[in-house]
């Protein structure tokens, strides 16, 4: 269960990382556009509604949820680059998966990712070494610098892309 709902293991917080670790991570993010489009290229909408395991969400879900999922923390990374150690606001990821938007057509969301992805590649890729030293506190886990979020993403956005993988496996064995 757990090679299914963490299908490229667990995210660890790095305690240091080298710029060329950063630099991938950055890349990471910057290619998520690319390989979603080209993991869902095709699928029927009948596909999209497949999940990645048992109780997980659908293909469109985890799409609409890259989008919610990114759009905060790129707001979060400008938060922390314009402000001393801002506390974010948290949001409930699953009941957002549930909303009537999340439940729609995909498209919006991939939109939404492609620009954003954009953006943010220029931002990370403007940041000097001090900026990635740089954070927020989350209510939830204290303190965390920008360098470790953007580890934290560069894995979520790899984690996601994989579940959207597993579902397209599940699909094609259903037909």
């Amino acid at each position: 269960m757990d090679s299914l709902r963490f299908p490229i293991g667990k995210y660890t917080v790095p305690t240091s990382f080298t710029t060329d670790e950063r630099i991938g991570w950055v890349h990471d993010i910057k290619q998520l556009p690319i390989k979603l489009k080209q993991s869902i290229e095709g699928l029927t909408d009948e596909a999209l509604n497949t999940p990645y395991r048992e109780g997980g969400w659908t293909i469109r879900q985890v799409i609409h949820h890259l989008a919610d999922s990114h759009m905060n923390s790129f707001i979060r990374f400008k938060l922390a680059l314009t402000e001393d150690y801002p506390t974010i606001k948290t949001y409930e990821e699953n009941k957002w998966a549930e909303l009537e938007d999340s439940l729609g057509s995909v498209s919006t969301s991939l939109q939404i990712i492609d620009g954003l992805h954009e953006r943010w590649g220029i931002l990370l890729e403007s940041l000097s070494e001090e900026d990635f030293q740089k954070g927020f506190y989350h209510p939830e886990i204290g303190r965390v610098t920008l360098g470790a979020v953007t580890a934290l993403y560069s894995w979520h956005s790899r984690h996601h892309h994989a579940h959207i993988e597993l579902a397209k496996r599940n699909a094609t064995k259903e037909n």
